[in-house]
This record gives C-alpha cells, sequence and structure tokens, in this order.
C-alpha cells in the first residue's frame, strides 16, 4: 500500500489565494450552521457525499456518481480497485482528504488506472475518469484540496458504435421468454417509454401516475421529466408493485446490505434498488434475449417501439 503522509494537528495551515486561511482537512469543523458548512469534510468519504448533494448531481446519476468514487477511492489510496463480485459492497478505509494532494501519488495513480483499465472496457474506464475529474474540479473549487493527480490518465479509445435496433420478431420474442415480472415490466418500460435505463431504474412508486400512464424522472442535468407507457407496461406494473406503495420500483432479489442509502431501500420488502449493473447481469442471463446469430453484445442494444421518437438502451 503506498503511504500518505499522517494527518496533521488541528489548526490553519497556511494561507489560501484568496488571502483566507487554510484549515486542515482533519480538523474539527467549528460552524455554527452545519448545513451551509464550507469547512474541508473530515474524510474522502465525506466529501463524496458532500460533493453529490452540493454539486447539483441528478438523482439519476448519483447512484452511478458514488459507486464511481468509491472506485477511485481505493486507487487513491494506493491500492487496485477491488472488480467482479468482490466490488459489490466493498469500500476503501477511510482516509484523509489531504492525500489527494500528496505529490508521490500521481505515478502511482496512474499505474493503478492503466492497471484496472486493462480489466474493464473502455466506456467505464473512461466514465469514472470524467466523475473522478469532476469531483476533484469541485472540490478544488471548495478550497478543500490543491491538486489533481488524474492528470496525466489517458482517456482509452471507445470500440465502433454497432449499436443495431431488435427486429420486431426478435421484439415479439423477447415478451414470450419465461423471464421474472420485474424484468418484463423493465423491458416493457424501456421499450415504450424511450426512456434511458439509469432513469427508469431510479423511479419510485410514489413518482407513477399509472391513471396517466406516466411517470416523473430527472434528467441530465437535473430537470424534471415525464415518461409515458402503453398498455404492455400498464397490464404488469400492479403485479410488479403489489403490497407496495413507497420506495423503488424495481428491486435486487437480497435484501439491502449495510450502509445502502435509505432512499435505495424498499420500506416494505427490506431491499435494494435494482442497479445498472445488475440489471445489465439479469438481461444477459435471459435466453434468446439477444439477436442471433451474434452472442450477447458488447456494445449497447437499442430498443426503439410505440409511439416513441427516441430509444432506450440497455448496457
Amino acid at each position: 500500500m503506498y503511504a500518505f503522509t499522517a494527518a496533521e494537528p488541528e489548526g490553519v495551515d497556511g494561507w489560501q489565494s484568496n488571502g483566507r486561511p487554510r484549515r486542515r482537512t482533519g480538523a474539527r469543523c467549528g460552524c455554527r450552521a452545519p448545513g451551509s458548512c464550507r469547512c474541508p469534510p473530515p474524510s474522502y468519504e465525506a466529501a463524496v457525499e458532500r460533493y453529490l448533494t452540493g454539486a447539483g448531481i441528478a438523482k439519476s446519476s448519483a447512484r452511478i456518481y458514488r459507486i464511481s468514487l468509491t472506485t477511485w477511492g481505493w486507487m487513491l489510496r494506493g491500492e487496485p480497485a477491488p472488480t467482479g463480485p468482490a466490488r459489490r459492497g466493498a469500500k476503501p478505509a477511510p482516509f484523509d482528504l489531504t492525500a489527494i494532494d500528496d505529490p508521490g501519488l500521481p505515478p502511482v495513480l496512474a499505474e493503478l488506472a492503466a492497471a484496472r483499465a486493462d480489466e474493464m472496457d473502455a466506456d467505464t474506464v473512461n466514465r469514472e475518469l470524467s466523475i473522478a475529474r469532476k469531483a476533484i474540479g469541485w472540490g478544488q473549487a471548495q478550497g478543500w484540496i490543491e491538486a489533481d493527480p488524474t492528470i496525466g490518465i489517458e482517456r482509452r479509445p471507445a470500440p465502433p458504435d454497432r449499436t443495431k435496433a431488435l427486429s420486431k420478431p426478435q421484439i415479439a420474442a423477447l415478451w414470450q421468454l419465461d423471464a421474472s415480472v420485474r424484468e418484463k415490466t423493465f423491458w416493457k418500460l424501456l421499450y415504450e417509454s424511450a426512456a434511458r435505463a439509469e432513469e427508469i431504474l431510479c423511479l419510485n412508486i410514489e413518482e407513477l401516475f399509472p391513471a396517466d400512464k406516466r411517470g416523473r424522472v430527472v434528467s441530465k442535468g437535473g430537470a424534471i421529466e415525464w415518461i409515458h407507457w402503453q398498455s404492455g407496461t400498464a397490464q404488469l406494473l400492479p403485479r410488479l408493485t403489489a403490497g407496495r406503495t413507497h420506495g423503488p420500483l424495481f428491486l435486487t432479489d437480497r435484501k439491502a446490505p449495510a450502509r445502502t442509502p435509505s432512499l435505495d431501500i424498499c420500506p416494505t420488502a427490506g431491499r435494494a434498488r435494482l442497479s445498472y449493473r445488475r440489471a445489465e447481469e439479469s438481461s444477459r442471463r435471459a435466453p434468446g434475449c439477444w439477436p442471433t446469430p451474434s452472442p450477447a453484445p458488447t456494445a449497447s442494444t437499442t430498443w426503439k417501439g410505440g409511439r416513441s421518437t427516441g430509444s432506450a438502451t440497455v448496457r
């Protein structure tokens, strides 16, 4: 593990470029109004939460941002980020935010990022890098950190997008699959609404208006938008939400793990919101779900249908 300089005692540590004293990240906050506190957070994890709630990140994107920034937390500590099943629920040990300013971090981080890029697809690597740089830039603007240790880490060239819409016979075959109500509702809602998969997964039951066949979503940029569906989704929704009136629309099969945000837990079933990754895995396990004779796609698959003019993409 890379060894960072230990956090120093509470107090002022020099001066910022704006002439104000700079407090150490590990110092106890003395603000009398915590809700408007601008003092540096005590740890990287706390900084991530402050960023997600204070930088205007859309609800539909916050989950992906949290996962990506948790992954970067391992590498910012000088450790390789876990992959595969080991990644689920794993969190790096707490560390002081000032570690990001350590001059010895960039080369170590570049080596760890390169190793991770060899194991992950280019789209995931580039998305995580972009999220990390946005968060670091926001932290710099708050005066919490000064350096950007990701400078020098290059984006990976993405493979050409060979996305193809499923044909009408393939769509018809999809509806005949012996899949769970959750999967059928998810696919049908994507097909009929042409909404993004992340928007659908972030839906809560209380944001649905079944009588009007529409639901309220938060799009990229934080704007409130409406998605509309047709009779296929309308018939499936009561079966999916039976016995539930609040909480995430799409749930995992298991109880929510410890430290899952309360907004992502069903108050009735105690299960967690279905993640983008789990939804992808579930779709790929469904036999005959993807076009033949090609295998399950490595790129995205687009479904178009109904009276919608857009498309819904599942990666």
